[in-house]
C-alpha cells in the first residue's frame, strides 16, 4: 500500500512575504515532479478563509480558513511586513489547538513573531529574518533564538525568509526522501549550496552586537578584518583604548564566550565557507584562517562542527542530518 503524501498548510496573512510562500512551496511541487511520485500535498489557507494581499500586491485566494483545515502534517505560517503587530488571539488559540492535535507547526520569516505571541516557541530554538531580530529578541526575551538561515527543533520548524525556505524545505526533503532527491531539486532551482542550520545569517550578530556595545562590535570587526594573520589580545585591547580586562569583561557579559574563543569560532565559519564555497585546498583554507598547522585546525574544526574539514568538503547532496 502506497505511504500516504506528507500534507502541508501554508498560512497566509496580509503582507505575506510572497519570495518565502513560493520559495517553500516550490520544493514540494518539484519534489513530486522530480521523483515521479506523489510525496506531498499542501493547502494554502488564511486567518478567515478570504483573500489575502501579498507583499508584492498579489492577491490569493486560499483554499480554506485555518479553522477548516484537517489532518496537517505540518504547518507554516508566512511572514511578512507588519507580521509583528498582528494581536489575534483568536488566531493564536486556533494554532494551539492545532499543535494539540499534533501537527508541526513552522514559521517563514516573521512568522515566527506570530508562533511567539501564542507561546509555541516557548523552549525551542528558533529564528527569524535579520529585520525582526532585535525587538523579537527585546519581546520575547525566554526565546532561544540562534540567528541561523533555519532551525529544525522536534517539530518547530522556523526560517529567516527569503530563499533559506528554500534550504530549509529542501533539508526537510532530504531527510526523508534521500540527499540526492534533493540535490536534483537544487540543480534545478539554480540553487548552487544547500545551506544549513550552520549557516548564519552574518547581518543578525552585527546587529546584536551593536545594540549591547559599540566597542564590542568595533573589536568584532577589527577580528574580521584580521582572519589570516589574527592579532593578540594586547593588540585589539589598544585598538579600541581600553584594557585586556575590559575586552575580557565585554565579551562575557554579551557574548558568554572569551574573546579567545569567540575569535576562534569566527576563524572557523570563515573555513567552513572557504571549503564549501571555493576549490582551495585544506592548507590553503587553514592558513587563511590563521592556523598554523593541519593538525591544529582539524582538531578546532571537529570540536566546533562535529565532523572533520575534509569530511565537510563533500557533495552537496550529501548533507548530514
Amino acid at each position: 500500500m502506497a505511504e500516504r503524501p506528507k500534507r502541508f498548510g501554508f498560512l497566509l496573512t496580509d503582507q505575506s512575504s510572497m519570495i518565502c510562500f513560493s520559495s517553500a512551496i516550490e520544493p514540494l511541487r518539484s519534489a513530486n515532479r522530480m521523483s515521479g511520485r506523489h510525496l506531498y500535498d499542501w493547502n494554502i489557507l488564511s486567518p478567515n478563509g478570504q483573500s489575502v494581499q501579498t507583499s508584492n500586491g498579489i492577491s490569493i485566494l486560499p483554499d480554506m480558513a485555518l479553522a477548516d483545515a484537517t489532518s496537517l502534517d505540518i504547518l507554516f505560517v508566512c511572514g511578512g511586513i507588519g507580521t509583528d503587530k498582528i494581536r489575534d488571539e483568536h488566531l493564536f488559540a486556533e494554532l494551539r489547538r492545532i499543535v494539540q492535535h499534533g501537527t508541526g507547526i513552522g514559521a517563514l520569516s516573521t512568522g515566527s513573531f506570530i508562533l511567539a505571541a501564542a507561546g509555541l516557541l516557548d523552549g525551542y530554538r528558533c529564528t527569524i529574518h535579520w529585520e525582526g531580530a532585535i525587538s523579537l529578541k527585546e519581546s520575547y526575551p525566554e526565546l532561544i533564538f540562534t540567528g541561523s538561515i533555519f532551525e529544525i527543533d522536534r517539530n518547530r520548524f522556523t526560517c529567516a525568509g527569503g530563499t533559506s525556505a528554500i534550504d530549509l524545505l529542501l533539508y526537510m526533503i532530504s531527510a526523508e526522501h534521500g540527499d540526492k532527491l534533493a540535490y536534483d531539486i537544487s540543480l534545478q532551482f539554480m540553487h548552487d549550496r544547500i545551506r544549513s542550520h550552520s549557516d548564519k545569517q552574518q547581518v543578525v550578530r552585527k546587529l546584536q552586537l551593536a545594540a549591547k556595545s559599540q566597542k564590542l562590535l568595533t573589536i568584532v570587526e577589527i577580528m574580521e578584518q584580521n582572519i589570516e594573520e589574527p592579532l593578540s589580545p594586547d593588540e585589539l585591547a589598544s585598538q579600541v583604548g581600553i584594557s585586556i580586562r575590559q575586552v575580557e569583561r565585554l565579551f562575557r557579559q554579551h557574548t558568554g564566550r572569551s574573546p579567545a574563543k569567540y575569535y576562534m569560532e569566527m576563524r572557523l565559519e570563515h573555513a567552513r565557507l572557504l571549503l564549501l564555497q571555493t576549490s582551495m585546498s585544506i592548507t590553503e583554507i587553514y592558513i587563511a584562517s590563521g592556523f598554523s598547522t593541519h593538525s591544529h585546525f582539524a582538531k578546532s574544526y571537529r570540536e566546533y562542527y562535529g565532523l572533520s574539514p575534509s569530511r565537510e568538503r563533500k557533495p552537496v547532496y550529501r548533507m548530514a542530518h
